[in-house]
């Protein structure tokens, strides 16, 4: 027989939330700082590490290398799913921003394909795997980590930092690469000055990985190693026994990851590329874009622990399906206002799919799997939609020479999640432990 739990710990106190919600969403900005880079400077990469010729031929390369990273995500997501789910929440987390930032620093020292040829593109794809595999294990357990010390009604409250951190880090990006290239000029930045940001990854890596290794366990998980009686589950009996809630949840999700890197990282190299706006604007309307998700995050979050989790994914696949044409439109115009309200349209959309997207990785899942489950169902769809999302966009663009290609993308897709939000129950008011069943020593075959 199968023991469920339907007590939790109480929560944590409003200090130890204050920390660990901060440590966590530290580690965030670091990850996803570095994570962030290569989509800013995805032009730039295309120049440096692959062969002159088609320059459109050459980005895409840069994004098929930016996919590549996310195909190990999911790889990421088993390995660092489990170990967290059997050794804590806390030293995975340690680990995993150590390893992105040392993977970012890489790039940053690589040479270019004029010094070392076809071997600039190998070690860079390299690079990019070890990003991959660290970010898979990172934003599902930080998220899991922060709701196993919430409070039942503010769950949403407080995971939607890490939406918040992750628009942040990706606005410090935007911003850290305008200020080079407004200050340093575009012929320095092309030359040398786009290896700074990649170079800074080391010190604030080694600052999110003091901060995290001072952590404590959190209360769910430590209950749950406490518990003689309750064994790890292998990845096996992880996925025969969660995959329906992950095959769901990770359609919605596919959304989720679509609209972030659409907005996020697709739409500056949009802007540069195709409506041909300069790069100081592009990255100055991305930073303001950014900062207004970054802050937008935690207001929805409060919204979403009132209303409940369906009505904010319904709100979401409603926005993003219905706002995606008319902020490509308004992008494509030309000029700086239009390049903001653009992006802003896409960010209410997108920020809103994130934040209820947080809560429901914890939700959804057991506490004995919930590492996991929420790793892999998140790094699947990262992988399948975010991954592609700007490479993808630029193949619909030159094949079609419909600028408005990536858009009607987004809107099916958004139609897609909207089908799955009706098959995933209202999961707000639920104990974190009745998702499921931990997996007791009586459930494995003797012998």
């Amino acid at each position: 027989m199968q023991s469920e739990q339907t007590t939790e710990p109480a929560p944590s106190s409003p200090a130890t939330l204050r920390k660990v919600t901060f440590a966590a969403g530290a580690g965030t900005v670091v990850e996803w700082f570095d994570f962030a880079i290569y989509g800013f400077l995805a032009p730039i990469i295309a120049r440096v590490f692959f062969p002159e010729g088609d320059h459109v031929v050459a980005l895409l390369q840069t994004f098929a290398v930016f996919a590549v990273a996310f195909a190990l995500r999911p790889v990421g997501g088993a390995f660092f799913g489990m170990l967290g789910d059997r050794i804590g929440r806390k030293r995975v987390l340690a680990l995993t921003v150590l390893l992105m930032s040392s993977a970012t620093m890489v790039i940053g020292i690589l040479p270019g394909y004029a010094t070392i040829g076809i071997w600039a593109a190998v070690l860079l794809t390299l690079a990019r795997s070890l990003q991959g595999l660290s970010a898979g294990g990172e934003y599902a357990g930080a998220v899991t980590y922060v709701i196993e010390h919430a409070p039942a009604n503010q769950r949403s409250r407080y995971s939607s930092w890490m939406p918040a951190a992750t628009f942040g880090s990706f606005a410090g990006a935007a911003l850290l690469c305008y200020l080079l290239t407004a200050n340093l000029g575009t012929e320095a930045m092309n030359d040398w000055a786009w290896r700074i940001p990649f170079l800074a990854a080391a010190p604030l890596g080694l600052v999110a990985f003091y901060i995290r290794q001072r952590l404590h366990e959190s209360p769910l998980f430590q209950e749950i190693a406490n518990d003689k009686e309750v064994t790890h589950a292998s990845l096996g009996h992880t996925l025969r026994q969660q995959w329906r809630p992950m095959l769901i949840l990770g359609g919605y999700i596919s959304l989720t990851a679509l609209s972030f890197y659409t907005f996020s990282t697709y739409m500056t190299t949009f802007l540069r590329e195709v409506v041909h706006l300069p790069a100081d604007q592009v990255l100055m309307s991305n930073v303001l874009a950014l900062a207004f998700a970054a802050a937008l995050s935690p207001l929805l979050g409060r919204v979403c622990d009132r209303v409940g989790r369906r009505k904010m994914m319904t709100a979401s696949s409603v926005l993003l399906g219905g706002l995606g044409i008319p902020a490509y439109l308004l992008a494509s115009q030309g000029g700086m206002g239009n390049a903001i309200l653009g992006q802003v349209l896409l960010a209410t959309g997108a920020v809103t799919a994130n934040v209820v997207t947080a809560v429901l990785l914890s939700e959804v899942f057991p506490t004995a799997v919930r590492y996991t489950a929420s790793a892999i169902t998140y790094n699947v769809s990262y992988a399948v939609f975010g991954g592609t999302a700007p490479f993808v966009a630029t193949y619909l663009i030159a094949a079609t020479g419909n600028k408005l290609a990536p858009a009607i993308y987004l809107t099916v897709i958004a139609a897609c999640a909207l089908i799955a939000t009706f098959l995933i129950p209202e999961t707000s008011k639920r104990s974190l432990h009745a998702p499921g069943v931990a997996v007791t020593k009586s459930d494995i075959p003797a012998g």
